[in-house]
């Protein structure tokens, strides 16, 4: 099934403008925070510190908050935690000046920064045919890669017309806006975490209870490392080589378009290799992919190397999506893919805080570290593949008579109004 058979799915075009519009936020702070304080006087230090504390709370909060989605369901969630990240903006675009209030701002829009990306992850199986999920998947990470070139482009757009703390307040109203419009809707009223099938246990791990999850977890680390270390290494390139027409924005933008026709390209394949295979088969493509960044080469050959090294990361996002979705146990599927944001932005900065330590003294050691991580987690996925394979899911008991008629867990396409919450078992986490 093609991606316009997706698009033409009931409410998936407003559930994924919804879910890209509050989520623009996630591209933009970084840039609007360094560039608000600046503009206030903050040095470099107390920059740094201020949207170290950003990522650093929207590691913390993205799982807790998807644990809580999995717990109350999504509009609840989303709309309380929209509204306090929105008051987090408001403190850093009223006094960028101060301190306290810039940290508390931004540690504050990070921790709860709604967790709209698990959500819609976990809608899809519910609004889309089971044949096109995979093509939806593919949709959602071509999506993503928008983000992270509109969200940089519109703070500096604002910034230059307006000031940056305009940009703040912009992005306070852009993730109300996008939450608003994806916790009001019908799939997200309706959607229920599964209930977890009897005897498979309770307890704070949540998802992390599945080894193949967290192997998986742990290789995307290496991903986020190896894409961290690729943007201090095209910032350095570009500052060795300033005739490069757009800078390091423009490599980062041509890793992206190529990120973009990968998925794509993706999601209009029918694929019959089980979900591990491909998975850690395109994690290996992606090493592949990279390789022509060891040779450091002129500014044209650089430009083609860094479309190469961006073709892997969307397709092998797009199978762990679903990979993740086939092993996360039941109830805890959104909580699962919030880890993944955790950590893959963890190790995003770990890998950029590594090569910015070594680009200086060479450009090709940047580029290793960045080969290195992204390696690292094709071996680790290839080396522990059985785990990656499913569990064979036990069968649950006869439905009695009286519950017949409940609503399913998930979202019925023909439902107006939110179905009534199923009774939880004692096993739910």
């Amino acid at each position: 099934m093609g991606y316009l058979t997706v698009l033409r799915s009931p409410r998936v075009a407003r559930l994924l403008l919804g879910t890209l519009t509050g989520r623009l936020p996630a591209g933009m702070t970084v840039v609007a925070i360094a560039l608000a304080l600046h503009a206030a006087g903050a040095p470099y230090a107390r920059i740094g510190l201020t949207t170290a504390a950003y990522a650093v709370a929207a590691a913390v909060g993205g799982p807790v908050l998807g644990r809580l989605v999995d717990r109350a369901g999504q509009p609840r969630v989303l709309l309380v935690s929209a509204c306090f990240a929105a008051c987090g903006y408001a403190a850093l675009a009223v006094a960028p000046g101060n301190p306290a209030a810039a940290l508390a701002g931004a540690a504050l829009a990070g921790l709860a920064m709604p967790p709209l990306e698990p959500c819609l992850r976990s809608l899809w199986p519910d609004i889309v045919a089971p044949a096109a999920l995979e093509t939806a998947y593919a949709l959602d990470s071509a999506a993503q890669q928008i983000l992270y070139v509109a969200g940089p482009l519109l703070v500096a757009g604002v910034a230059a017309f307006g000031s940056p703390s305009v940009a703040l307040w912009l992005a306070a109203g852009l993730g109300l806006l996008g939450t608003v419009t994806v916790a009001t809707s019908a799939p997200a009223r309706a959607w229920r975490a599964p209930v977890r099938a009897p005897g498979a246990g309770a307890g704070w791990l949540g998802p992390l209870r599945s080894p193949g999850l967290v192997l998986l977890l742990v290789a995307f680390a290496g991903t986020g490392w190896a894409i961290g270390a690729q943007n201090i290494l095209f910032v350095a390139y570009a500052q060795e080589h300033p005739g490069i027409p757009g800078g390091a924005g423009a490599l980062l933008a041509l890793a992206a378009l190529a990120g973009l026709l990968g998925a794509l390209g993706y999601g209009a394949v029918r694929w019959k290799a089980p979900t591990s295979t491909r998975t850690w088969a395109l994690a290996g493509g992606m090493a592949l992919c990279y390789l022509p960044l060891l040779l450091v080469p002129a500014p044209g050959w650089m430009g083609v190397a860094a479309f190469v090294s961006g073709l892997g990361l969307a397709p092998l996002l797009a199978a762990a999506f679903l990979l993740i979705a086939e092993l996360a146990p039941a109830g805890t599927t959104t909580e699962a893919f919030a880890w993944l944001v955790t950590l893959f932005a963890t190790g995003n900065a770990l890998g950029s805080a590594v090569s910015g330590a070594f680009v200086g003294g060479s450009l090709r050691t940047a580029a290793v570290i960045a080969v290195g991580g992204i390696t690292a987690g094709a071996v680790l996925l290839l080396t522990t593949r059985r785990l990656l394979v499913p569990a064979a899911v036990p069968a649950l008991p006869p439905v009695p008579a009286a519950d017949h008629e409940a609503p399913a867990a998930g979202y019925d396409p023909s439902a107006t109004a939110p179905a009534e919450p199923r009774a939880q078992s004692a096993t739910v986490s």
